[in-house]
Order: C-alpha cells, then sequence, then structure tokens
C-alpha cells in the first residue's frame, strides 16, 4: 500500500528592515506572499504591515508574536510540521536579535526546512536616511538590552569613527552615562531620529551631554547617531528635505485612480490622505454603447476620441463582454486628451495616432484636429465615449470642423459617500496642507460632500477647466502645471513648496519668526 506523504511546509526568518516597505528585499516579499502564517515583532511598523498584507494571500494568517523565543519558535514548527509556510517577520535583520538568534537555533534542532532572509539593520538603514554617513572604523547595532553594551568599544568606535545605536526612546539616559563614563567628550555631536524611515521620521541633532533633553518626546524605538558625521546632516540629509515632506494632501478622486497620485506624492515626502468623491458606473441604459461598439466593428468612425482613462476602461471592458480585442480597432485612428489617457490605451496594445502636443484639455485637442476632407475622409464620423456630465465644448468644436459625433455616454460619475468626520473636520480647519484637483467634478464633489477647504490649504489643480470650476467655489488656485498630467501636477506642487521653501530661507531671522506662514514646515505665504 503506498503511503501518502504529508506535505512538509517551510519557516522563514524575515528581516523587515527598519520600517520603510520599499526596502523589504524581493526574497523578503516572496517568502511573504507564499506564507500561511505571519508571525511578526510588534517593532514592526504598521505601515509595513499593511503593506505587507495588502501582497500576501487572502487567507494568510498574521499574528503578533508572544512569549519568549522557544514560545515563537513552537509556533512556526508546528505550523511547518502541518504543512504551512510560516514566516517570523522582524524589524532591521533577522540576526541583530538575540531573540531571534535563539528562534532559529531552536527550529535548527528539528527537521524542519529554514531560511534566513537578510534585512537592512534598523540603526545603519535609519542613519543613512537621516543622512548621516557611517565612515571609517564604525559600529552599527540594533540594541535589546543596554545593560549589555561594551561602552569603552563604543567609545573608541566614536574616536574612531562613527556610531549608531537602534535604541528604545527610555533607555538614552543609560547610552548617555554609559558614553560619557567611557570618555567620550559631552560635545560630540549626536543625532535623534524617531519614526525612522517612516512618513514622520524627524532628526534632533545635539551633543552627548544633551541629546537626552533635545530627544524629549520621542517615544518607541529611536536610532542614535554620535560622531563627528552628524554635522553632515546639513548636506546630506535627503529624506526629511523631500520637497513634500511632512505635507498632509488630500486626494479627492476614485478610490481606483488615487492610488497612482499617492505614490508619487509619497515620493516627494507627502502623507497622501485619499477620499473617493465620485464613483465611476456604468451608463443606465447600454443601448449606446452597445451600438457604439457595433460601429466600430463595422467601420463606422473614422476616429475614437477618449478623454479619459475611465473612457478607455468602459470601451474595453464592453469589447470584453463581446470577446473582442485590439484587432477591431483595425482601420480606426485614435486620438487622446492628455498623457494618461494615451498611456491607458497603450496598454491594450494600440498607439494613438494624436494627442495634443500642447495644452492637454479639448481646446488643445482642437487646436490639432484636423477638419473633415470628404476626399481624404471618406468616412466622417467620430466617436466620442464620455462621462454623463462632460461639457459639449469637444463636441461642439468637431461638429464645426466638419466631423458627425456620436456623443456616447460610455459611463456615469456619481457622487460618494461623505466622509468620516474627523476628515471632514480636517478639511474646513485646515488640517490639511494641500488639496489636488484633477477634475472640475473633484471640485464640485468634495465640497459637496465635505466642504470647502480651508483657506490655508495650498489648492493645486490640473488644467484650466478644473481651476475655472474651483475659482467658481470661491477657492484660490495657487498651483496650476504646463501640462495637464497627474506626473505633472504633483511636480508643480512640490516646486511650489521648494519656492516657499526659498523664500522663507531668504528672509531676515526677525522676519521669518514673525511671518504668517503656515504648513508643516513653515513655507507658505499668504
Amino acid at each position: 500500500m503506498t503511503r501518502t506523504r504529508k506535505p512538509v511546509g517551510q519557516i522563514a526568518f524575515v528581516g523587515a528592515g527598519p520600517g520603510d516597505p520599499g526596502l523589504l528585499t524581493r526574497r523578503a516579499l516572496d517568502a511573504l506572499v507564499e506564507a500561511d502564517q505571519v508571525v511578526y515583532d510588534r517593532g514592526v511598523p504598521e505601515s509595513l504591515l499593511a503593506h505587507v498584507r495588502a501582497q500576501a494571500r487572502p487567507d494568510a494568517e498574521f499574528s503578533p508574536a508572544e512569549g519568549v523565543p522557544g514560545d515563537v519558535a513552537k509556533v512556526l514548527i508546528s505550523a511547518a510540521r502541518s504543512g504551512q509556510n510560516a514566516v517570523h517577520l522582524v524589524a532591521g535583520d533577522p540576526f541583530g536579535h538575540d531573540s531571534v538568534v535563539k528562534e532559529v537555533r531552536a527550529v535548527a534542532r528539528t527537521a524542519a526546512h529554514f531560511e534566513v532572509v537578510p534585512g537592512v539593520g534598523q540603526a545603519e538603514g535609519v542613519a543613512t536616511y537621516a543622512g548621516v554617513p557611517l565612515p571609517g572604523v564604525r559600529t552599527a547595532a540594533d540594541v535589546e538590552d543596554v545593560t549589555a553594551l561594551d561602552f569603552e568599544a563604543l567609545a573608541t568606535a566614536v574616536a574612531r569613527g562613527s556610531l549608531a545605536l537602534a535604541v528604545d526612546a527610555g533607555d538614552l539616559a543609560a547610552v548617555r552615562d554609559g558614553l560619557l563614563a567611557a570618555g567620550v567628550d559631552g560635545t560630540t555631536p549626536v543625532g535623534v531620529t524617531g519614526d525612522g524611515t517612516g512618513e514622520t521620521q524627524y532628526t534632533t541633532t545635539s551633543s552627548v551631554d544633551s541629546f537626552v533633553a533635545a530627544a524629549l518626546g520621542f517615544t518607541g524605538r529611536v536610532v542614535l547617531t554620535v560622531g563627528a558625521a552628524v554635522t553632515d546632516r546639513d548636506k546630506l540629509s535627503w529624506w526629511e528635505n523631500r520637497p513634500l515632506y511632512g505635507w498632509k494632501v488630500l486626494v479627492p478622486r476614485t478610490k481606483e485612480q488615487a492610488g497612482v497620485m499617492s505614490a508619487r506624492l509619497r515620493a516627494y515626502g507627502a502623507i497622501p490622505c485619499e477620499v473617493p468623491t465620485i464613483a465611476v458606473e456604468p451608463p443606465r441604459t447600454p443601448a449606446q454603447m452597445e451600438r457604439a461598439v457595433k460601429g466600430l466593428v463595422d467601420g463606422r468612425y473614422a476616429w475614437v476620441i477618449f478623454t479619459s482613462v475611465n473612457a478607455v476602461r468602459a470601451v474595453w471592458e464592453k469589447f470584453a463582454e463581446h470577446g473582442l480585442d485590439a484587432r477591431h480597432f483595425g482601420g480606426v485612428k485614435i486620438a487622446c486628451i492628455g498623457d494618461a489617457t494615451a498611456e491607458a490605451v497603450r496598454a491594450f496594445g494600440i498607439q494613438p495616432e494624436l494627442i495634443p502636443s500642447g495644452e492637454q484639455s479639448s481646446e488643445g485637442l482642437l487646436a490639432e484636429f484636423s477638419p473633415h476632407d470628404e476626399i481624404l475622409d471618406p468616412v466622417g464620423r467620430v466617436l466620442l465615449p464620455r462621462a454623463d456630465i462632460a461639457t459639449e465644448t469637444l463636441a461642439a468644436g468637431l461638429t464645426e470642423r466638419g466631423w458627425e459625433v456620436d456623443d456616447v455616454t460610455a459611463y456615469r460619475t456619481v457622487r460618494a459617500a461623505p466622509p468620516p468626520a474627523e476628515i471632514r473636520d480636517a478639511i474646513k480647519s485646515g488640517g490639511f496642507d494641500a488639496v489636488l484637483f484633477t477634475s472640475s467634478s473633484t471640485v464640485r464633489n468634495l465640497v459637496g460632500i465635505a466642504g470647502k477647504p480651508h483657506a490655508r490649504t495650498v489648492v493645486a489643480v490640473i488644467g484650466p477647466k478644473t481651476a475655472e470650476t474651483a475659482t467658481e467655489f470661491g477657492l484660490r488656485v495657487d498651483v496650476q502645471p504646463p501640462h495637464a498630467s497627474v506626473p505633472d501636477l504633483v511636480e508643480a506642487l512640490a516646486a511650489y513648496a521648494v519656492e516657499l521653501r526659498e523664500k522663507l530661507a531668504a528672509m531676515p531671522a526677525k522676519q521669518r519668526r514673525g511671518s504668517k506662514v503656515q504648513g508643516p514646515t513653515a513655507l507658505r505665504f499668504r
């Protein structure tokens, strides 16, 4: 009789790095994606856990590590013996924790298959994010027990190079006393960084004899950097010096579209808050779109003009319903109102014939769209699939140029439900440093469901039509990019922040203190 062998699971000890999800290695992500059970240390930031959960299998179980190392090891071994893949996710590097080393030894004494995936150490990683290099003789350690530190060795490291320690904020006084007792000069520069690599990372610089008082209010794990290299922060600090660092930015878009903008904002250091103001739904009656798709296949149209990513998605979804693909666009030319829409078309394997080289708007497209010529254009009809609330500018302009226009409702935009009360209050009271509007409907709907942004909130709009609507609602438009696209909108906001920083730096200190500048970095002028 053949016995069925029970599948054997794998155990992985995975280093999460210092906190920024972008510092997870590819192997770490692979292990987490394959995991059935993830046990995580409490030192792993919630933002990183949220990122991991989004990547993991839907049925993966997440639980905090509890008890002594032997208890955690038992959980991992039990999961592996039942055929599951188990991961212990730890802050920094696995072997930077004595407790994790004990767990690995316990697992190694069994027949379980295991691996240890390195991670960027907290001390070393946060020092880099704080702009403090660790040249020469260097010591970087993630410390669990301050009483076990060899302060004589640390003093030697400070004298000959640099030192970085990840410790609990409550242990800072003990570290200060140990360094001074070991002979470290009390005037030696020190940096203390909280929320290392996080959205609210903050570094205070002082000296060995004063850093405990300078770090008053810091909680949780902090990274202490000691040595002459701390003074290099003036030139090398990059994470905290990004243009929008610390800015809370409101992103009122559809849920599906907000992610791209939020990712770009985070790259510039902002803290985006996505508030869906509109939802995209199919048209109430699908007959128009059915006829339009049939017309495309039958060669009824010379052009299809897409004015939004949603319009592209609506047409392709209708194509998919009928088993059609990009080949059925043969002979039909495509125009797109902007780069983002064009990218959506290219994603389906089609290259648009026309994208405005100047202003990316209805007017910009019309300026470059050729009038209908009966000889050159034997088919004189244009398909314009759009939202139910779209303006008539484009359709009217095409008609004036001699084209027949089928202006078809491809999708409906409906107002989303109001955001939670705390977000509504923040919008009205100036709790957001900036708001980015990408269409007239986002302006109308945000005001409708949450009220007008406070006067000190920077208002950035994607194009002239959106600017007009914002002005109609009594909003002051501060930022408008030269080209109507999400990347250009975010870059324009970042450039605006840099300009304000430069203005503030040029102000006399006395005037700077008395100015009514707003914002997370005190950069805004009114």
